[in-house]
């Protein structure tokens, strides 16, 4: 049974000033979200990344609170699938009130001036 629903749309240029601190990225995202290139993929990479983040929060009903921002991440497959890791203190209040074994399902996308997330979680 699904619990919670949740999306997030971001201006992606809002990260072209993130990048260039490693400090705001290292307060937000979890070491294995970081990534290295070009600034153009960089800003998309970290704006969906961000706007996941957001959307669980939102799917799980709590808004940020009871959380660190990199106890939620996004790992991806080599073949490009994004998975919607939950760690931490996040797992914790997912498990509370969503019952252990909760699936979390998410999907990102961008375009041009926006990255957005859906992410969906289920009951476990």
């Amino acid at each position: 049974m699904i619990f919670g629903i949740g999306v997030d749309i971001i201006r992606i240029s809002r990260f072209e000033k993130w990048i260039k601190n490693p400090d705001i990225l290292k307060r937000f995202f979890n070491p294995a979200e970081m990534a290295s290139g070009e600034t153009e993929v960089l800003t998309q990479h970290y704006a969906a990344r961000f706007a996941a983040k957001e959307a669980f929060s939102k799917a799980l009903g709590t808004g940020v609170v009871g959380f660190g921002l990199k106890d939620v991440y996004i790992q991806t497959y080599s073949n490009g699938k994004p998975e919607l890791v939950v760690t931490g203190k996040a797992l914790e209040l997912m498990d509370g009130i969503c019952g252990r074994g909760a699936r979390v399902f998410v999907s990102l996308s961008h375009e041009k001036e926006y990255a957005v997330a859906n992410v969906v979680i289920e009951r476990g």
